[in-house]
């Protein structure tokens, strides 16, 4: 329940974006579309939560997870002496990932495409395994046990806590938005690309859902944790198929981080296009061969490595991201109603049912925001409640930049 309903929120979202987005096809996604809707201060804001904590954090995390699996796969001891110094591996693989993949996007943009094109077609066939494995060969039956949990768990506040963890894994709708500018015939393909990729991506997760809840009791899974489709795909195929999981989840985040990185500094460049930003000249420079935005991506690669080394659980990391970008998304919501109110005509590209869409995505939002809210105030550790305070400070940083910037030009 929890990934189909954060899937439709999705879903809702993006075609949402996509509306705006077929009206203003240029490079830096919400950041563009808030500024021209709302005024270049929120706009700078929005463009600010993305570059200091919604990105780096994002970055962040998925190359902890990537990190978690390497070291697994390889037995990696837990700590590492370079030159004297003891570190944590899974720090330091990270970061590691971080910068090659950070270098790899400061080559032509050919190189990162491909990779890109063949780390998603690499990472079906596990998914496609799980979901036929769990469809005609599983047994343990837990989904109706699941169910019957589901008012509980909506009573405590804990589903929207559940589906505030969907949307980490559904994340990346909205970045494709940030590459507006780099791509052909926007006004058609940024629509498409977000409205299909996440249909498909929906289905993908329900299935895969569905295939490991039909393959293993509740409590099992729960056990297990990250290890459940590893020991599914053991069930079905032996040693060797847990071995092909693990690339597969591997090279799956790794595209992941691939496009992460890839789009982020897009955002750092046009604000610095728009002199938003301290050396902005700096952050503005192309690679002279390869046309990337090299300085951009090395400032969100910094970043993203503070945060590996400020916070310990990329969990938390994950959870608290999402809950500072759907305030911005909220903002783009409400957002479509304004442009259609301007234009006095349909968009480019309108979402049908409209206003369904845009108001299904501002009911979720409120819903996943508030639900945190009240998690977090009942949480004994208060770890959620500083993660949700030390964001929006992060964020909050923005508006004296902002300011400063305007008059003084740093």
């Amino acid at each position: 329940m929890a990934w189909f309903v954060g899937g439709v929120l999705t879903l809702a979202s993006a075609m949402s974006v996509a509306e705006l987005g077929s009206e203003m096809p240029q490079t830096g996604g919400i950041y563009i579309y808030i500024g021209k809707i709302f005024g270049k201060f929120w706009g700078f804001l929005a463009g600010w939560m993305q570059i200091s904590f919604y990105g780096p954090a994002l970055i962040a995390s998925v190359s902890f997870f990537f990190s978690t699996f390497f070291i697994s796969f390889f037995n990696l001891p837990s700590t590492m002496a370079i030159f004297g110094f003891s570190i944590r591996t899974v720090i330091l693989v990270a970061a590691v990932s971080c910068l090659l993949i950070a270098l790899m996007n400061m080559l032509d943009n050919r190189v990162s495409r491909t990779f890109a094109l063949t780390t998603t077609s690499l990472k079906l066939i596990p998914i496609l395994a799980l979901i036929i494995f769990g469809l005609f060969f599983g047994h343990a039956g837990a989904t109706a046990n699941s169910v019957n949990l589901l008012s509980e768990q909506v009573g405590k506040g804990n589903f929207g806590v559940a589906v505030l963890s969907t949307l980490f894994a559904y994340d990346g709708w909205v970045i494709i938005s940030n590459l507006g500018g780099e791509i052909k015939n926007p006004q058609k393909t940024l629509p498409r690309a977000v409205t299909l990729g996440i249909t498909i991506v929906l289905i993908a997760y329900m299935g895969v859902s569905f295939g490991v809840f039909s393959s293993l009791p509740a409590e099992k899974i729960v056990s297990l944790g990250d290890q459940a489709p590893f020991r599914i795909m053991k069930q079905a195929f032996g040693p060797l198929g847990g071995r092909l999981m693990d690339i597969g989840v591997m090279i799956s985040v790794i595209g992941t981080l691939n496009s992460k990185i890839l789009s982020f500094p897009r955002v750092v460049f046009e604000m610095a296009d728009q002199q938003q930003l301290p050396f902005s000249n700096l952050f503005h420079k192309l690679g002279k061969k390869s046309k990337t935005p090299n300085y951009a991506t090395a400032f969100e690669i910094v970043v993203a490595i503070l945060l590996l080394n400020a916070f310990s659980s990329s969990q938390d990391l994950s959870d608290w991201l999402v809950f500072v970008s759907f305030l911005f998304y909220l903002l783009t919501f409400i957002a479509v109603f304004i442009l259609r109110h301007q234009l006095n005509r349909k968009p480019h590209f309108a979402a049908p049912l409209h206003p369904l869409f845009p108001l299904l995505a501002i009911i979720g939002t409120i819903f996943i925001e508030v639900s945190t809210i009240v998690n977090a105030f009942s949480d004994p550790t208060g770890q959620q409640l500083f993660g949700i305070i030390i964001s929006l400070l992060i964020v909050a940083i923005g508006i004296p930049l902002y300011y400063l910037q305007k008059f003084y030009k740093l």
